[in-house]
C-alpha cells in the first residue's frame, strides 16, 4: 500500500538516507549542517516544504518544494528535490509524489509546478514525459 503524507519526526535518520542518496545521484555531498538546515526548515513547514511516501508504512520516497512569486502568472510551485529508494521504483511513488505536490500547488491556487533533471537522467525522465510537458528551456546557472 502506498500512501503520501508529511514527514514526521520518527522519519529522520531514512529521510536523511533518501536525501543524500539523492545527492550522490547528482555527484555531490552535503555536510551535516545542510541536512539539519533543510530538515529543520520542513519541520517549519513555511517556506519549503517535504512530502514522504511509505509502502507499507517504510519511508520509500521524498520531495521537497516550494512557491514563489512569478512576474506573467500566479505564483509557481518549484519541485527542488525528488528520490525514490532504488528498492521502491517502479512502484509508483515518483509518480505518486508529483501528484501530491501537484495537487498541494492547486490548492494553494499556484499556476504551475516545475521541475528541472539532468538530461542524462533517462529513467526519471521517461516518468517526466508522461506528467508534465517539456517545454524546451535550458537552465543556466552561477554559483557563489
Amino acid at each position: 500500500m502506498l500512501t503520501i503524507g508529511r514527514l514526521e519526526d520518527t522519519d529522520r535518520a531514512v529521510w536523511q538516507t533518501l536525501f543524500a542518496g539523492y545527492n550522490e545521484f547528482y555527484g555531490r555531498t552535503m555536510p551535516d549542517e545542510f541536512f539539519e538546515q533543510a530538515w529543520t526548515r520542513f519541520r517549519h513547514d513555511e517556506e519549503i516544504h517535504a512530502l514522504g511516501a511509505r509502502l507499507d508504512g517504510q519511508l520509500a520516497g521524498i520531495v521537497h518544494f516550494l512557491t514563489h512569486a512569478s512576474t506573467t502568472a500566479p505564483d509557481s510551485c518549484y519541485l527542488q528535490d525528488l528520490f525514490t529508494a532504488p528498492e521502491a521504483r517502479g512502484r509508483g511513488v515518483a509518480r505518486a509524489l508529483i501528484d501530491a505536490v501537484t495537487d498541494w500547488a492547486r490548492e494553494r491556487a499556484c499556476g504551475r509546478v516545475y521541475w528541472s533533471t539532468h538530461e542524462s537522467n533517462a529513467t526519471a525522465r521517461r516518468l517526466y514525459d508522461q506528467v508534465a510537458e517539456n517545454r524546451g528551456f535550458i537552465l543556466y546557472q552561477i554559483s557563489l
